[in-house]
């Protein structure tokens, strides 16, 4: 996607270092664009639990490449395989709610296995890091493509007038390595001059909507107006909302689907207003062990200061402020599981299915 008219991807190899990877740190958004480089697998890890990076898809790219970067910092010796595995442990642990990290973290593991010599285990991690850096950004753009034709079929409905599309977090391209999930078929329909606005909720406590999606929105120059989390209600019932559109950082393959706290609350009012609610997510999200999200899915609680505190530009410097009384309690819990019976579909990178398990594997039958 772009940055002030320059293409960029959110984490990439070093051009003149393949032994450092970049990324976007998005901490500093949307006030300052600031890039990071990280040479360590601790340093990696660091990144993806204290949110440097966030967002499922980007989250595993950055477990591929973590695990590559503990293939260079190993010893070159007999215990070159334990570092690895204490390496693969280590990045499992940052973010237990997204299953992308998981599935990237085993794929490295599996594509190194069975290769004995140290420089062959280098060479192979450093390619499966990029091929799944690659298929991230393919799969949302697939994605696009595929729920292009729901906003197209609105449009129609609508006889070109504005169709109204509410999001909640971010699942843009900052929350993968390109195009991104949610954001990927507005941005597919904004192309082809399809008139559309997006809602896009503040998304506390982090506010990764109006600091992240926001963001996103400006730079690709697609409508947009930022609401408080609690506003998406109102707006279905007054027929101000004409498509939900969410991500996920887990999916079942019974439909169920974790996302962005607040995501369950956004997905009742939907369905009371009769008004069409779909999650986007590439396979890679999609847990193929669990049936029942949620009971099985672990639900990440983070830091309470992310509630009681908020940051932003003051007087031209980011500064945090304190919201609350000093020595409050805070609950935090980073995500909420909208079952499937709230959700009229998931668009994947092969196509659309209902939130169903016969209808998710017809579309996966490899799964079966």
């Amino acid at each position: 996607m772009n940055i002030n008219g320059k293409a960029f991807r959110t984490i990439w190899v070093k051009s003149d270092d393949e032994k450092v990877i970049q990324i976007i740190d998005q901490r500093y958004l949307p006030h300052q664009f600031i890039t990071e480089d990280l040479c360590t697998v601790d340093q990696m890890a660091t990144a993806i639990k204290d949110m440097h990076l966030r967002g499922a898809g980007l989250i595993g790219a950055a477990a591929g490449f973590g695990i590559y970067l503990a293939t260079l910092e190993a010893p070159k010796d007999n215990s070159f395989d334990q570092f690895i595995l204490l390496a693969a442990e280590k990045l499992i642990s940052t973010r237990p709610t997204a299953v992308n990290l998981v599935w990237a973290v085993n794929k490295q593991m599996e594509a190194i296995r069975n290769v004995h010599h140290i420089s062959d285990k280098i060479n192979i991690a450093f390619n499966t890091a990029n091929e799944i850096a690659d298929s991230d950004a393919e799969y949302c753009r697939s994605i696009g493509k595929h729920g292009y034709k729901i906003i197209e079929e609105i449009s129609k409905n609508k006889n070109g007038a504005t169709v109204n599309i509410l999001t909640h977090c971010n699942a843009g391209w900052l929350a993968f390595v390109d195009y991104g999930s949610a954001t990927s078929p507005i941005y597919a329909a904004h192309k082809k001059g399809i008139n559309v606005h997006v809602w896009v909720d503040e998304t506390r406590p982090r506010n990764q909507g109006s600091s992240l999606t926001a963001w996103e929105m400006e730079q690709q120059g697609v409508p947009y107006t930022i609401i408080a989390d609690n506003t998406g209600g109102h707006l279905m019932q007054h027929d101000m909302v004409d498509l939900v559109i969410v991500g996920s950082d887990r999916t079942t393959p019974t439909g169920d689907v974790a996302n962005k706290i607040g995501t369950y609350l956004k997905a009742l009012a939907a369905k009371d207003n009769n008004i069409p609610f779909y999650a986007a997510l590439p396979s890679s999200t999609i847990d193929w062990q669990m049936e029942d999200g949620i009971r099985e899915i672990i639900i990440e609680e983070r830091n309470g200061d992310e509630v009681k505190y908020i940051s932003g530009l003051c007087e031209g410097e980011i500064k945090k402020v304190l919201l609350t009384p000093v020595n409050s309690k805070v609950a935090n819990y980073g995500f909420d599981v909208t079952p499937a019976r709230l959700i009229t579909g998931i668009i994947t990178e092969r196509g659309v299915c209902a939130a169903n398990k016969t209808s998710i594997l017809n579309l996966f039958p490899e799964k079966k």
